[in-house]
């Protein structure tokens, strides 16, 4: 039992010096912390959906604040080391150890209670294990965290979405790879907004100021720009953010029209 523990702690150690090596960013290893995901992704509801078998690869955080254990459940210190080999000696022994307790939240799993046994399982090669499982359902879909920092883009995400409350099918048109951006485009959107009031002499509220948006500016000048040429390599709401302040910058005009198109051709 000591052996399989010293394994699993030397197996740490020399993820963390990969990972130096490989110059990937700290938190590669870290363990995802509940609050801060849900925190990201914004809470909508929850549902205890009982006990399930889940994979042990979609475990990949934890309520816990104390961080006794890494991304992959490897333990970080000694401190773990006597329940560890406790557990490790029951199970030895022909003893069922308990299903563990988890939140779900997409497809990635939070432990609420039983990280030893989940570091036990992955150490002794397992793939699958038993679990009680309450599911959270969020406003921002968990796809594509990986590491703590993907949180930050999670975030302005859903800043955007309240101040931008488009339909899903709309949304998924709209995608960054600059964090900062979700905030300038919100920007971009309100000030519209504020025009489009002002030229009708009547108030708006979000959900209509982010429908018109989308169906009288967005889509149309985004097609304006791809038959122009003007797309390039960038994401669609990106190419209509740069060009968008291009287009004032240079022309004054907060107008779309062919000439405007051409000219911001040329001085691109």
């Amino acid at each position: 039992m000591a052996d399989d523990f010293l394994r699993a702690r030397r197996r740490q150690a020399l993820a963390r010096l990969a990972t130096r090596l490989r110059r990937e960013p700290d938190d590669v290893n870290l363990i995802l912390p509940f609050d801060e995901v849900v925190a990201a992704l914004g809470w909508r509801a929850e549902r205890s959906l009982g006990l399930q078998t889940i994979r042990l690869e979609s475990i990949v955080g934890t309520v816990d604040s104390r961080r006794d254990f890494d991304r992959k459940f490897r333990p970080t210190s000694n401190r773990v080391r006597e329940r560890w080999e406790r557990l490790a000696l029951l199970q030895a022994r022909g003893e069922s150890l308990p299903p563990i307790d988890v939140y779900r939240v997409g497809d990635l799993h939070f432990v609420r209670d039983g990280h030893h046994r989940v570091s036990l399982a992955i150490a002794h090669g397992l793939q699958t294990i038993d679990a009680y499982v309450i599911e959270v359902e969020t406003v921002v879909s968990s796809r594509g965290i990986r590491t703590r920092a993907d949180l930050i883009t999670k975030d302005y995400e859903r800043l955007f979405r309240s101040r931008v409350p488009l339909a899903p099918q709309a949304l998924e048109k709209i995608k960054v790879t600059d964090p900062w951006s979700y905030a300038e485009l919100g920007e971009a959107v309100e000030a519209w907004g504020f025009r489009y009031m002002q030229s009708e002499g009547k108030f708006v509220d979000r959900a209509e100021v982010a429908r018109r948006w989308f169906t009288q500016e967005y889509t149309p000048v985004l097609r304006m720009l791809r038959e122009a040429d003007l797309i390039g390599d960038r994401t669609d709401a990106e190419v209509y953010l740069a060009v968008a302040s291009e287009r004032y910058r240079l022309i004054r005009t907060h107008e779309w029209t062919d000439d405007v198109i051409e000219r911001l051709r040329r001085d691109r």
